[in-house]
């Protein structure tokens, strides 16, 4: 008997999602150290985790006891720094799980999910295992959403759900509030991944939110409170890049109130694990720390794109987040990465619609980016 005929036709179809191949085997194959070894292929914070968070997993009590399965203390630190009640947030093991959350509390199969790519590829990836319909959008030359399109494909085809990326990955374009309040405007669950807003300009941080919410000072609050105006709007952010915990896998989200509940219930009990969730904690009573950090990558940022612009091969895009997309012009991108590679520079090749024959560059450190500048000139000759 063929067993294989058990699977879901839609996960038989679907192609897997490539991710970012480990520091062990990477050392293996370029044999280079890791501690050699520059990684600005999957936006991770060079600096790390801040001191108090690194303290508070060198001293975890009770890891041989199952993990708070609402995140008390978390949720409780979250709300204090955000001003958004603690009732209308969630946890999960990254952004990535409360994604997956939303697509399998809200999809039947077959309904419709609108995407904008180029965008992060997890999107199409959560649709297929969900057995939703994949809607894409495409953006504009530039990375700005057609928010015609959208308006006129919500109206005729009835999607539940608009995934939205902002700071949009892999180019770094954010939308912006007068396009948002008309995406929010129509019939349609509107999910917004805000994964790196923290790098963002001109977001709000901290202050009054909209709703009357008061975020602590410093804090990228983003859209956050938005969540307390309108029903259809989830918001999602991640302790990966601001808080240098991605190897933890902790995330939140705020969500409306009459999702919530469905989420609670269909979530794995143990989603966020002990370690992680100290980690957190810890590093949200560290926010000056956080914030300093964060101003030294968005410098670098500005500085990176600067250097870039002066490759006469490379044509790097304006980001608010904390990497840079170049399209290559005159020589192939694969080949590129390699030869970076070989140098122990590892960035992110694309060669899809919208994304042809380009690489995404992480933001690191000051010395990451001489080292990266150094190597392209010896490639380009």
């Amino acid at each position: 008997m063929n067993f294989e005929q058990f699977v879901r036709s839609e996960i038989t179809q679907m192609k897997p999602y490539t991710p970012i191949v480990p520091f062990a085997v990477l050392s293996q194959r370029l044999g280079r150290p890791s501690a050699d070894i520059i990684k600005l292929d999957a936006n991770e914070n060079p600096y790390g985790a801040s001191p108090k968070a690194m303290a508070a997993l060198a001293n975890l009590p009770y890891v041989h006891i199952y993990p708070d399965p609402e995140a008390t203390p978390l949720r409780e630190a979250l709300s204090a720094v955000t001003g958004v009640p603690q009732e209308r947030l969630l946890v999960g093991a990254g952004a990535d799980e409360l994604i997956d959350l939303v697509f399998r509390a809200v999809l039947s199969p077959g309904d419709g999910v609108v995407d904008c790519p180029p965008s992060f590829g997890m999107y199409p990836f959560s649709t297929a295992v969900n057995a939703g319909r994949y809607i894409p959008i495409r953006r504009r030359a530039d990375f700005s959403l057609d928010v015609e399109a959208i308006e006129r494909v919500v109206r005729e085809q009835h999607p539940k759900l608009l995934v939205i990326c902002s700071p949009n990955n892999p180019d770094g374009s954010v939308i912006d509030d007068d396009s948002l309040r008309r995406l929010l405007a129509l019939p349609v669950l509107v999910l917004l991944d805000e994964a790196y807003v923290d790098f963002a300009e001109g977001v709000n941080r901290g202050g009054r939110g909209e709703r009357g919410g008061k975020g602590e000072e410093g804090f990228a609050v983003g859209h956050l409170h938005w969540v307390m105006e309108y029903d259809n709007l989830v918001v999602l952010r991640t302790f990966s890049k601001l808080a240098g915990l991605a190897g933890l896998r902790v995330g939140y989200g705020a969500f409306p109130d009459w999702l919530l509940p469905h989420l609670w219930k269909i979530k794995q009990p143990y989603n966020t694990s002990v370690a992680a969730s100290a980690a957190a904690v810890a590093a949200l009573d560290d926010l000056a720390w956080l914030r300093e950090k964060t101003l030294l990558i968005v410098a670098e940022r500005e500085r990176l794109g600067n250097l870039l612009a002066e490759v006469d091969w490379l044509r790097p895009y304006p980001s608010q987040a904390n990497f840079i997309l170049c399209r290559v012009d005159g020589r192939d991108a694969a080949q590129l990465k390699h030869d970076l590679e070989q140098r122990g520079i590892l960035v992110r090749y694309f060669n899809k619609p919208g994304l042809d024959n380009c690489i995404r560059i992480s933001v690191g450190r000051p010395s990451d980016t001489d080292t990266l500048l150094k190597a392209l000139r010896e490639i380009g000759g």
